[in-house]
């Protein structure tokens, strides 16, 4: 196991090598630039400014020290836009957000989610199974930004029970609206593919034989069934992760949160490039790192599996 992992860690520097690579020639490739406006600047203005920011530079000089500050120091550079701002001070300000309401709607989507999927799959073809088929799809074709407007409308406007914006330091009511919006289309994911995936381990030869010998139904699906039936689930849940903890633009936008999101959007109508890569790279690196959690967490699951 020790050099599997050492193993992924030696394929993951590359990626993320490439990963920069790409990310700063696509930026720099997009016609335009973040110090055009519609009121051109003075040549001289421009020089002034492309040398203060080191876009002066040849091209290939430019990549070169980006790659060299990313994976020697983490160090994404100044904001083009955020004026005395470094990349980093704004990935500060914006991931913890982010990650407090995503961490929260993946606890939600995970527990919510496996367990209608489990009474699904063992009560299948009865009321609790069409009870929690019907909650799932109707979370599935509620997205995000369907969500939470409904959930402004109701809880805010006609209940005024919760806020419908704003952080306010990640008070527990400010949160609750974003995490139910973010994590009921996640939700429906896992509960779909746990009671599709539990009733093939309920139909299976070891199953069967676990029932026969009279164990209790609690213990033959908590023992027995319920670690085979994750492995499918497992395979969503990394990329579901890096997905809720790295922020949702319809989130950050509509409930006002400040979370990583908003930032990225900003950034793309601003044409602050290096913000843009630096959330990407970010985003890239979380989701090689999670990705080889999920092989590790598969291994311990099922010691069939061997790397």
């Amino acid at each position: 196991m020790f050099s599997y992992i050492i193993r992924r860690l030696a394929v993951a520097v590359p990626t993320i090598l490439i990963l920069i690579v790409m990310s700063f020639m696509l930026m720099f490739a997009a016609p335009g630039g973040p110090f055009n406006s519609e009121r051109p600047l003075s040549p001289t203005v421009m020089a002034n400014i492309e040398a203060r920011y080191g876009l002066d530079q040849p091209y290939w000089k430019q990549m070169f020290d980006y790659t060299v500050n990313v994976v020697t120091r983490f160090d994404f550079g100044p904001s083009f836009q955020y004026r005395d701002r470094t990349v980093n001070d704004v990935i500060a300000q914006g991931f913890p957000v982010t990650l407090k309401y995503g961490f929260w709607s993946f606890v939600v989507a995970v527990v919510f989610g496996l367990g209608l999927g489990v009474v699904a799959a063992i009560r299948h073809n009865t009321w609790l199974d069409y009870l929690a088929v019907g909650i799932s799809i109707g979370a599935q074709v509620l997205p995000n930004f369907v969500m939470a407007p409904i959930l402004v409308l109701v809880f805010t406007l006609w209940l005024g029970w919760l806020p419908g914006g704003g952080w306010n330091g990640g008070q527990w009511q400010y949160v609750i609206l974003p995490v139910i919006a973010l994590s009921t289309s996640y939700m429906a994911s896992i509960a779909r593919i746990m009671r599709s995936s539990m009733l093939e381990v309920m139909n299976a030869g070891f199953i069967r034989t676990a029932r026969a010998k009279g164990l209790p139904m609690h213990r033959v699906i908590w023992k027995h069934a319920m670690k085979p039936a994750l492995l499918p689930v497992l395979s969503y849940l990394g990329p579901a992760f890096v997905s809720m903890v790295t922020g949702s633009v319809v989130i950050d936008v509509y409930f006002s949160t400040g979370g990583i999101g908003q930032f990225f959007v900003n950034s793309a109508f601003s044409r602050d490039y290096s913000v843009i890569m630096g959330i990407t790279i970010l985003v890239g690196v979380l989701t090689i790192l999670f990705n080889l959690v999920v092989d590790l967490l598969y291994a311990w699951i099922d010691p069939k599996i061997r790397y």
